[in-house]
């Protein structure tokens, strides 16, 4: 019991460390310092660490991922539109 609240302990800090990118770049439009390779090789790994905490049942790797995928999704999203202003 004590190990299952300090993984969703755990995943909401994570989690809630990654809010603070979605909503800069919601707010500035801006997506100069995010790359591709590391917003598509981040979501790779977070999407398995989901899929293997489906696997075992464990829903503190469950939520937390669920959750930084549902975040990480509209990052790539604003990548690729606000990605190419300025280009010709």
């Amino acid at each position: 019991m004590l190990f299952t609240f300090l993984g969703f302990v755990a995943g909401t800090l994570t989690t809630l460390a990654f809010l603070p990118q979605v909503l800069h770049t919601y707010r500035s439009k801006s997506v100069d310092g995010l790359s591709y390779t590391t917003l598509i090789t981040f979501s790779v790994g977070v999407l398995l660490w989901f899929v293997y905490g489906v696997y075992l049942h464990s829903w503190p790797m469950i939520l937390a991922n669920g959750l930084t995928l549902v975040l990480q999704f509209p990052l790539l999203l604003m990548k690729v539109r606000y990605g190419r202003r300025g280009r010709v």
